[in-house]
């Protein structure tokens, strides 16, 4: 079937929605050289620390690079446990993972599909690093609980916000609400900087500094006085920078260039509105899609903020076609880009190959069954929007 031009929004559905801003502030960066790590790094990694309500912010490659700091910084390493959620993108477990920890998985609630906090404690064993959360779709978890089990057993509580840019828990943003936040700006999200690039949050110093160094090749510098300097070229001056070279650690090379953070910069100062688009959106879904037989729509607790990166609806048995059925019909023959979001972690071949198994966490097993996630994002026009509610109530 061949869509429209108009609709092909439900076929491709990227988040980003560029301007006349952001190719401006390209142009500005090109003609300053198009600096790595520039000054423009800083400054997003201010603007952005500070919208979310932290002290200081880590610019990186993506937020796989940044969940991988993260669990640098907690101290993750082999023989360590860290609790995630089943229900996210690899990347989250594999970034404990990559460390040679033993990663267990939590269940989630049922409604939000969010890791239940009842199940990370019960996961707990003294050798539980770091309780690794996933802001799902965009609903905050349970913070409140989740905040009380670590601070209670002295655990490092790490945030990933992939989803969850701007979204607010009883009015404290995401990212600032544990220990770490680590954001992504995939070109699907609801901010992005050129396709990829993610960045990390903390108030805390030593956890920043860590991350600081680590992102940068953990490469030293010192100054005339001989007091050695982890190397950030955005604030060393330059007689500074390479005047002894050396390296304490063996890091990584996970830094954002300047052209990504300027466009960050202003997708930054864009993002209410597009969240607001992606909130009317949902609203709207909402509207249109109840009082189905068998479509179990989102949930959204009444002390979140939703920032709607994806709508998820549930698919039950009294819906006339099954699961696999409807998202066929949709994708394939009406070319409306639903999706799963996500395979359960611990059911891949790469966590059953380290011996996890079904019947670990069974609500989340349950809960695949059921969903499916449509199209959602700020470029969806009318049009496409009357496509997708008639093909899905016709489908009913």
């Amino acid at each position: 079937m061949q869509l429209p031009k108009a609709l092909y929004e439900l076929e491709y559905n990227h988040g980003a929605e560029y301007g006349h801003e952001e190719e401006a502030a390209v142009l500005e960066v090109l003609r300053a050289s198009a600096p790595s790590c520039g000054p423009k790094v800083k400054e997003f990694e201010d603007a952005f620390a500070a919208f979310c309500g932290t002290t200081y912010g880590v610019t990186c490659t993506n937020a796989t690079s940044g969940l991988e700091l993260a669990m640098i910084a907690c101290g993750v390493g082999p023989g360590d446990e860290v609790i995630t959620t089943p229900i996210s993108w690899i990347s989250t477990a594999n970034a404990a993972a990559a460390r040679g920890a033993n990663v267990v998985f939590a269940d989630i609630d049922p409604i939000t599909l969010n890791i239940d906090p009842a199940s990370v404690e019960r996961k707990i064993t003294a050798r539980t690093k770091a309780i690794l959360i996933v802001h799902l779709y965009g609903h905050p978890c349970d913070m409140d609980a989740l905040i009380s089990i670590a601070k209670r057993h002295n655990i490092l509580l790490v945030e990933d916000c992939a989803h969850a840019a701007g979204a607010e828990y009883k009015g404290r943003r995401t990212g600032s609400l544990g220990d770490i936040g680590v954001f992504s700006f995939h070109q699907q999200k609801n901010i992005t900087t050129l396709g990829e690039g993610g960045l990390i949050t903390t108030s805390n110093k030593k956890l920043y500094e860590t991350m600081l160094s680590y992102r940068s090749l953990c490469c030293l510098t010192y100054d005339p006085k001989g007091k050695y300097l982890p190397i950030d070229e955005r604030v060393l001056p330059m007689g500074l920078r390479y005047w002894m070279l050396d390296f304490n650690e063996v890091g990584y090379n996970h830094r954002m260039t300047d052209m990504q953070a300027a466009v960050g910069l202003v997708q930054l100062g864009k993002l209410p509105l597009l969240n607001a688009k992606r909130s009317a959106l949902a609203k709207t879904y909402t509207e249109r899609l109840s009082n189905i037989p068998g479509l179990t729509l989102p949930a959204v607790s009444q002390y979140v903020k939703h920032t709607w990166h994806v709508y998820c609806v549930m698919v039950e048995p009294e819906f006339k076609l099954s699961k696999e059925e409807f998202m066929w019909e949709m994708y394939v023959n009406r070319r409306i880009k639903v999706w799963n979001h996500y395979m359960p972690i611990h059911l891949t071949t790469a966590y059953r190959n380290q011996g996890h198994h079904e019947g670990e966490c069974p609500v989340a097993e349950s809960m695949f069954k059921k969903y499916v996630s449509l199209p959602i994002h700020p470029r969806i026009t009318e049009e496409a929007l009357d496509y997708m509610m008639r093909n899905i109530r016709e489908l009913a």
